[in-house]
């Protein structure tokens, strides 16, 4: 015997189907949504970039050299290769000796200060100039260096009083 298929009752109640979301109330709740979403994300990424800014001012500030910690001044030109791939080595090297002692700042050539440090010192970019506590320069590493010989350096020259 063939099963036989039931029909269904095209009657179907009311009561249990929820009404269609009309398209303006759809896209009034996408929108509050998206909104939403943008504004966790744009305070999160705004946390993050005023902590950049932040790090980066304080980078430049060339006025703390000779504070009462060690620093290493990298002169540099934003616009480099070499000096930005120096920098990268640099910080590496930098967060790896992990001192309160010392103290890592640029001197972008571009500016009037990073310029005249680079002039006062002779140096040109893509250079570590590296200065003791009251704010002599006591050591030059001209050129590009890789983060462990740049490590073994700026961990000397904390030794050095």
């Amino acid at each position: 015997m063939k099963k036989q298929r039931r029909k269904t009752s095209k009657k179907r109640s009311r009561t249990t189907a929820a009404a269609p979301a009309s398209p303006e109330r759809r896209g009034a709740l996408l929108t509050l949504r998206n909104g939403a979403v943008a504004a966790i994300g744009l305070s999160i990424g705004g946390v993050f970039m005023v902590r950049s800014v932040q790090a980066t001012v304080a980078e430049h500030d060339l006025t703390r050299i000779g504070n009462g910690r060690a620093s290493i001044v990298q002169i540099h030109d934003p616009q480099c290769p070499m000096c930005r791939a120096l920098q990268r080595e640099t910080r590496a090297a930098y967060r790896a000796v992990g001192s309160d002692d010392l103290q890592y700042l640029v001197a972008d050539i571009r500016t009037a200060e990073g310029s005249a440090l680079a002039a006062r010192h002779g140096v040109g970019h893509v250079t570590l100039v590296l200065f003791d506590r009251s704010g002599e320069a006591r050591e030059i590493l001209p050129g590009h260096r890789e983060r462990d010989e740049l490590q073994t350096a700026f961990e000397a020259h904390l030794r050095r009083r």
